[in-house]
């Protein structure tokens, strides 16, 4: 495949979308100034005490020349003391600009870095609030693309864009001025270069940015295919598809190659371009001023044409400066509108009132307390009465009618009938994508549904509190993640004020105990890379174990045991039903075997519940579950 860019081009920008991009400078100078307001007025003034002294020194060079060192040539003094004098008031005031130079800019680091640690916080704030939907419909790598990548490329324009351009036009006002008070002849030179030098930087500068756009995209793209590829390593190889994922990699590498090229090289040359376009005005200044200043002509002085010279360079640098930061501005509000949009999703709603708390039985009533007594209630707040009263957590719930799409096009769920008395154990069985999980997903609100209602102990979910509701319901996930941590901190992570002995206790339970205690450090050893040195049955065992310590009402196992060898599974599984014993228990499993013992076997399909009842009433009507149970078709 050839490299360099390929032939085409990027539509312009729409007049909405180019409002929408100053929309998102204007949020980026009110996001840093609302938090560093100090900072950034003690930064504007040193920026204005620079820039005026470095004015008043440019000035004062047409001073030293026709009153001190002009007379001194033309008369033969020796008398250096008057110029020693100048000198010294020039170098005063370069030396007060050049402190407060590097005050704004030590000041801007510190803005800068404590600019996109806030940015960090606020993001990683607002993805804990994200419904699950924006995980599932997300590449990780490209979220992850946000937290790095695109919050980098605002570093450079905190710290160094912003007050660069604050300061250019402080600058160029300034200048203008004293250009215009010395010589309004070779100022209207200057001013119609400085419009050749803008047409030339808009006309790159606009081209580029479009680039710039699709390389933070493509680059995104890139590192979501990284993570994906990084994540599944072992599937690419047993299936040998590492050519497939090379070309892969190297078509979406092409695309961020091919735009960070056509990016990069407009930019790069706007530099050089205006550049070279201020000496050209120099020169012409230099020719004009010389004419004027030797023929003594609208009064320019010799010392007035050196420093007007040294004007056109302060005056043409600033628009220079400008365009050198073009690149990063430009990245930076690429950059910006992807942090942006990532703070700007809609968080998850909780409408919920209705409270879980630890609660103890005196004199028959139910009474709210601190400490964990193994008893949890329902707080109801009646808001028209101003009352509190309190229901006993039982694990009642009923699924009444309840139809789920995730996407409106495409129901998955219909008019789902099932309830689940405190105690019982529901199981769920069907070829995959019937609606197993599904279920279980609505039960923790994960998704809200289309129709119909659910309730938990009469009362509908949508009326308890999302992070109360969780919290009363056990989960152990097919897929099991664990953190950077210790083994005991892993599965303190259901209860993170667990004991060492409850630690224990529930590794015990979850059969777990045995093999922490052949690690080399036991339960204080180290998890890295979620548990890669582990194998999935142990990391399993980690996450009922997790369960466990968290002792809930209710008990959700989504193939729990799937990656569980049989004969571990006979030990975990009465580790499992003393778990379950008296606590309402939602169990998903291919292997049947599992699932014998429970209350209700549902067996779905299709999203629809189409056999219910328990083992041997379900094996004795000889339909769908006989026939997975019996082997005689084959698990879709």
């Amino acid at each position: 495949m050839a490299r360099g860019p390929q032939p085409g081009s990027i539509p312009k920008l729409t007049k909405e979308q180019k409002a929408a991009r100053r929309g998102v400078l204007g949020r980026l100078v009110k996001y840093v100034g609302s938090r560093y307001p100090a900072q950034l007025i003690l930064v504007l003034i040193c920026i204005f005490l620079s820039v005026i002294c470095n004015a008043k020194g440019t000035a004062f060079m047409q001073e030293l020349i026709d009153v001190y060192i002009l007379p001194m040539l033309e008369s033969g003094s020796t008398d250096f003391g008057p110029l020693a004098d100048g000198i010294k008031t020039l170098i005063g005031y370069y030396a007060v600009g050049i402190i407060a130079m590097f005050s704004y800019n030590f000041i801007m680091i510190f803005v800068a870095q404590g600019s996109l640690r806030d940015l960090r916080n606020e993001m990683f704030e607002k993805m804990e609030d994200l419904p699950i939907r924006y995980f599932d419909t997300h590449a990780h790598g490209d979220i992850m693309s946000v937290y790095t990548n695109d919050i980098d490329t605002l570093r450079q324009m905190i710290s160094q864009s912003f007050p660069q351009m604050f300061n250019s036009a402080i600058t160029i006002i300034t200048v203008f001025v004293y250009m215009l008070m010395m010589s309004p002849t070779l100022t209207g030179v200057t001013i119609a270069m400085i419009i050749i030098i803008s047409l030339v930087t808009k006309t790159l500068a606009g081209t580029s940015g479009r680039y710039f756009r699709k390389q933070q995209q493509a680059l995104g793209a890139v590192n979501g295919n990284i993570e994906e590829i990084m994540n599944g390593q072992k599937v690419v190889k047993v299936f040998c598809h590492e050519e497939e994922v090379m070309e892969k990699f190297n078509g979406l590498n092409e695309e961020l190659f091919d735009n960070a090229y056509r990016a990069n090289r407009l930019a790069n040359c706007l530099g050089p371009v205006n550049m070279q376009l201020g000496n050209v005005n120099y020169v012409i200044c230099a020719v004009v001023g010389g004419t004027l200043a030797l023929n003594g002509w609208t009064g320019l002085t010799l010392g007035a044409l050196v420093s007007f010279l040294q004007f056109t360079r302060s005056f043409i640098m600033p628009i220079q400066q400008v365009s050198q930061q073009f690149q990063s501005i430009v990245l930076a509000m690429a950059g910006a509108e992807r942090v942006f949009e990532l703070i700007d999703q809609v968080p998850e709603t909780d409408d919920g009132y209705v409270m879980l708390v630890n609660a103890r039985e005196e004199n028959g009533e139910i009474v709210e307390c601190e400490e964990r007594t193994g008893m949890w209630a329902w707080k109801h707040f009646h808001k028209a009465e101003g009352t509190t009263t309190y229901q006993k957590l039982e694990g009642d719930i009923v699924f009444d009618d309840v139809d789920f799409a995730y996407n409106p096009d495409k129901v998955v769920l219909h008019n789902i009938k099932l309830f689940a008395t405190p105690g019982q154990k529901i199981a769920f069985v069907g070829a995959t994508g019937a609606g197993k999980t599904t279920i279980t997903n609505l039960i923790n609100r994960f998704y809200d549904i289309a129709d119909g209602k659910i309730r938990y102990d009469g009362i509908n979910i949508n009326k308890i509190k999302k992070a109360d509701l969780r919290r009363s319901l056990g989960i152990v996930l097919q897929d099991t993640h664990l953190f950077t941590g210790t083994i005991a901190d892993n599965i303190r992570y259901g209860k993170l004020d667990a004991t060492e002995e409850e630690v224990i206790a529930a590794a015990k339970l979850a059969n777990a105990d045995g093999f922490i205690r052949r690690l080399p450090q036991g339960y204080n050893t180290v998890i890295k890379g979620d548990g890669g040195n582990l194998s999935q049955g142990q990391r399993q065992l980690l996450a009922i174990a997790r369960a466990a310590i968290a002792d809930p009402p209710v008990l959700i196992l989504d193939e729990a045991t799937s990656s569980i060898d049989t004969r571990t599974e006979k030990i975990v599984q009465d580790g499992m039903d003393k778990l379950m014993h008296g606590r309402t228990t939602f169990v998903i499993a291919h292997r049947l075997s599992t699932i014998r013992n429970s209350d209700c076997i549902m067996v779905l399909d299709q999203g629809r519940i189409i056999e219910r009842g328990n083992h041997e009433e379900l094996i004795q009507e000889g339909g769908k579950y006989y026939q997975l149970y019996t082997g005689k078709i084959q698990n879709a």
